[in-house]
């Protein structure tokens, strides 16, 4: 018996360590994208409204500021836990020998977990509870984008792959819109929503697992695995490899930015703003966002395939946030946090698609890549997690957002200038 007919893989599946050559089929990619909306569902409707709302319930809405330092104190710790989940993910996968493949396995224990803590977070009356659940939800989230973002230098040939990572960019605004909908106007609980984002989770990822291949690795072949060899492994030189140092810290300051800017709408319209309507107008905030990530991540990615050129479209992306976050500080009104929304929609849902096609092509070594990548997702998912943390920390020691937002514009900008010194990838 073949390996392949082993591992219940299709007979197209790349070898484990070689440079894909050809190109992934529109059905493949339809697969991809939806697993990717139903992680982002998953993932952001809870930061976006229900974790909020949970926090608020538990603290009171007299305490509101409370509840900003709260609600980032538990987004910070599940922070730390994504820091680790990420890179040992990725190592782990990339020595996994089972019969169904090196990602599969990965894929269905991160949704398993990550469906479960949602559940289990949906029950939660305290705010110790809230956390504990919630840092478990990140662990499943990181576990299965780290296999799912692994998949793309697997199986993606080079000039396909910004096309292919908008489809990651472009379910998660869809992805954030559908899920704030759903738990705002269709479903009545908080335990309901959970439990529907949890649902959805996995019959979203479902297709994508049992239709993707995934090329079996030979026990012969695996890479060693030692304590030491990998923690080792998750330090890589930026001397040595300055490339992938310079694409790490655009994307950690990128982030950092982006994060300041959403995470923290909800209070920003119910405190800065003064807005009595804030959860229908931060749909609507959502929802402009929404159509311009689409829109960027898919035609920019594609037109970054064809032109062969990432650094200049993910500096342009970097510059647009800058620029959003500013008009956001410096002219706090609803109908201006509409432009910046869809300027910072523009600018995110370009650098999501070309900046994950970027670093694809910076990775040291094809024996690592899900490791690599998994570092690499770090400076998407920590700085999400994190910056809610020091953004409450910022807007409680001001007393205003506008500091915030003149943090999102600095971060942005220096993520923008980082990506200037890359020689390898045009």
């Amino acid at each position: 018996m073949t390996t392949e007919k082993q591992a219940g893989a299709v007979s197209d599946a790349p070898p484990p360590f070689a440079e894909p050559q050809r190109p992934v089929s529109g059905r493949w990619i339809a697969a991809f994208a939806t697993a990717w909306l139903g992680v982002w569902m998953a993932q952001l409707a809870p930061v976006q409204l229900l974790l909020p709302n949970q926090v608020t319930a538990r603290i009171g809405t007299s305490g509101i500021y409370d509840a900003v330092l709260a609600f980032g104190i538990i987004s910070g710790i599940a922070g730390v836990f994504a820091l680790v989940a990420y890179p040992l993910t990725g190592a782990l996968s990339d020595r996994t020998t089972s019969r169904f493949g090196r990602r599969r396995p990965w894929i269905l224990g991160g949704a398993v977990l990550f469906a479960i803590s949602l559940l289990a977070l949906g029950l939660q009356e305290t705010l110790l509870g809230v956390g504990v659940f919630w840092s478990l939800a990140l662990i499943g989230f990181c576990v299965l984008t780290a296999a799912l973002t692994a998949v793309i230098s697997d199986q993606v040939p080079v000039n396909q792959r910004g096309f292919v990572s908008g489809w990651i960019s472009a379910p998660q605004a869809i992805g954030t819109v559908l899920g704030v909908l759903l738990v705002t106007y269709l479903i009545v609980g908080r335990f309901a929503g959970y439990a529907v984002l949890a649902a959805l989770l996995v019959l979203l990822v479902l297709p994508f697992l049992l239709r993707s291949p995934d090329a079996v690795l030979e026990r012969s072949a695996r890479p060693a695995l030692t304590l030491r060899g990998l923690v080792q492994g998750f330090w890589i030189s930026p001397r040595r490899y300055p490339d992938f140092g310079w694409t790490l810290l655009s994307r950690i300051l990128v982030n950092f930015g982006n994060a300041f800017g959403t995470t923290m709408l909800l209070y920003f319209l119910q405190i800065g703003l003064k807005d009595k309507n804030a959860e229908d107008d931060l749909t609507t905030l959502i929802l402009i966002y929404m159509v311009f990530v689409i829109l960027a991540s898919l035609i920019l990615g594609r037109l970054s395939d064809r032109l062969g050129r990432r650094k200049v479209f993910v500096f342009a992306a970097s510059a647009l946030q800058a620029i959003a976050a500013l008009l956001l500080a410096l002219v706090p009104d609803l109908g201006v946090a509409m432009i910046a929304a869809g300027l910072l929609g523009l600018g995110y849902g370009c650098f999501l698609s070309v900046d994950q096609a970027l670093a694809t092509q910076v990775l040291p070594d094809a024996h690592t890549r899900g490791k690599d990548l998994g570092i690499m997702n770090i400076a998407t998912a920590v700085p999400q997690a994190i910056a809610p943390l020091l953004g409450a920390l910022i807007v409680v020691a001001i007393g205003g957002f506008q500091g915030l937002f003149l943090l999102a514009a600095a971060a942005t900008l220096l993520g923008a200038l980082a990506i200037l010194p890359i020689r390898t990838v045009r």
